[in-house]
């Protein structure tokens, strides 16, 4: 142990080179089980990643003891990780041209609609207007309507189209796609009967030519009304419970659904996904199956025939017994070690916490004395929050640091995400327990970092049309790189309700008192 904990920084003293010649016998993998990175980058985790990639038990004085300086490179990529890169990368610009090709759309259709009703009031007066007859009063109160008009239309589609898309879908929204097309064909429509009856002919009516114009208002603002019943009222009313587990750790949620198409059913749970479920952590999945591990290599098969006659042939059915009479004694066992593993673990968290929230409270304490202090100093030497930060973060980083490698949290804090939300914490004047709570208690997804939980693409799976609507038994799968949310539907039972009259003189009584009685 003297000989891993003497690292000077320049080289290796005596003691070291004789622990490294004793221990020159042991293999590579042995000796990087125990190895750490030491001066981590703020931008990576705390605790680095040997956590993830190996389980093993370690003492409570496991940092103090071991240094070592790894030459395994930190970034590297496989062909594996290039060919996903490539095809995100194809993915991106795909979605990117489908989304600019709608919003493109969108722009020019909206135009049209917009530009009709003026183009019908001005064309007369550009082509023939000498054979017009005069606008009275009752005519330029129309043209007042038809402004006012615009102008409730415009607020009205900015407010329920124009706003920041929330995701790509796979399939177009067909309720969308249908209003698209309703007003594309009504003011198609209109131009025909105006090119006909009006252009063609020439109308001297320039009040019935407003009228007209004001009539595609109006139809075009009941258009809209319609949009809004389809579009945001049609799916408040709930009719479906959704069942949503995780594929990794089994965790579930269950929320109530309107009407919806399977894809934008996938959107809203989305949505509310990344507010409800804890992070996904791969590395609380570790324990399983280091246990079967290692109870598969505590199993040895011997072949006591030797080399023999039949030895090639019965060799596979020789070990299949083996290993199966070696579980079926390990069975009884292995419900004990399972128990002792997690009462040990357990214990050795709340000692982590123990030891986490006295160095948190201290230093919290240190930075009251600091305070006081500096309210006594001139306004520019005041300390700022990130300086503070900074200045007791080392007093608090074994614990922390230990804590985090306990619960599996490691690759989930950077350090400089603590320190930011340690400088949140002064600059607000919170308590030592409200800092700890975003370490003790696993929070929302949205808690974490991006690039922890952010899915560049989730891939909806279902054998249904994703257009079509909900139904009672539906399954589909959402899924991305690390896991999957099995979605199953049960529609809301219709409920009837009854009512019976409780007559009021029904609970009246009458207590009747014996003259014999002691009362």
């Amino acid at each position: 142990a003297s000989g891993e904990s003497c690292y000077k920084g320049q080289g290796l003293c005596s003691c070291c080179i004789r622990s490294r010649d004793r221990h020159k016998s042991r293999s590579k993998d042995s000796r990087s089980e125990k190895s750490v990175t030491i001066n981590t980058p703020p931008a990576e985790p705390l605790l680095g990643d040997s956590a993830v990639r190996g389980e093993q038990v370690q003492d409570d004085n496991w940092g103090e003891t071991t240094t070592a300086v790894t030459g395994t490179s930190e970034h590297s990529l496989s062909q594996e990780d290039i060919v996903r890169i490539t095809k995100d990368l194809e993915d991106s610009v795909g979605l990117d041209c489908r989304r600019y090709f709608t919003l493109t759309l969108a722009v020019i259709l909206g135009l049209l609609v917009f530009l009709t009703p003026l183009a019908f009031l001005v064309l007369p007066h550009l082509l023939w207007p000498e054979r017009l007859q005069s606008c009275g009063t009752a005519c330029e109160g129309l043209f007042i309507s038809v402004a006012f008009k615009l102008l409730i239309l415009l607020l009205a589609v900015w407010a329920l189209f124009f706003r920041p898309p929330r995701a790509g879908l796979p399939r177009v929204f067909v309720f969308r796609a249908l209003l698209a097309v309703l007003v594309l064909l009504f003011v198609i429509s209109y131009w025909l009967f105006y090119g006909v009856r009006i252009l063609d002919s020439q109308d001297e009516n320039y009040q019935g030519i407003v009228q007209y114009a004001v009539s595609l208002v109006d139809a075009l603002l009941f258009i809209h009304y319609l949009a809004i019943v389809l579009l945001e009222l049609r799916q408040l009313q709930p009719c479906f419970s959704v069942c949503v587990a995780r594929s990794t750790d089994g965790e579930t949620r269950h929320y109530n659904l309107g009407q919806l198409s399977i894809q934008r059913a996938a959107l809203a749970i989305l949505e509310h996904y990344y507010c409800d479920f804890s992070v996904n952590n791969p590395a609380l999945l570790s324990a399983s199956k280091s246990r079967a591990a290692k109870h598969l290599a505590g199993l040895k098969v011997y072949n006591v025939d030797g080399p023999g006659n039949n030895a090639a042939t019965g060799l596979a059915h020789s070990q299949s017994r083996a290993m199966i009479a070696a579980a079926a004694r390990r069975r009884d066992s292995s419900h004990n070690e399972l128990y002792y593993e997690e009462a040990e673990h357990e214990r050795r968290v709340r000692k982590r916490k123990a030891r986490l929230v006295v160095a948190v409270e201290e230093a919290f304490t240190h930075i009251k004395r600091m305070q006081e202090e500096e309210q006594k100093k001139a306004p520019g030497d005041v300390m700022d929050p990130r300086e503070a930060a900074q200045a007791i973060f080392p007093s608090m980083a074994r614990a922390l640091q230990k804590y985090l490698r306990t619960t599996k949290q490691q690759h989930c804090h950077s350090m400089e995400s603590i320190q930011q939300h340690l400088a949140f914490c002064i600059t607000n004047n919170m308590t030592p327990k409200a800092f700890l709570e975003s370490y003790l208690t696993p929070g929302p997804t949205l808690q974490y970092s991006r690039d922890h939980w952010l899915a560049r693409q989730w891939t909806l799976i279902s054998e249904a049309s994703v257009t079509s609507g909900l139904k009672d038994g539906s399954v589909f799968l959402l899924k991305c790189v690390d896991f999957n949310l099995v979605v199953t539907t049960k529609k809301i039972p219709y409920i009837q309700m009854s009512e019976e009259y409780i007559d009021p003189k029904s609970h009246k009584f009458v207590l009747r008192l014996q003259s014999e009685t002691s009362v």
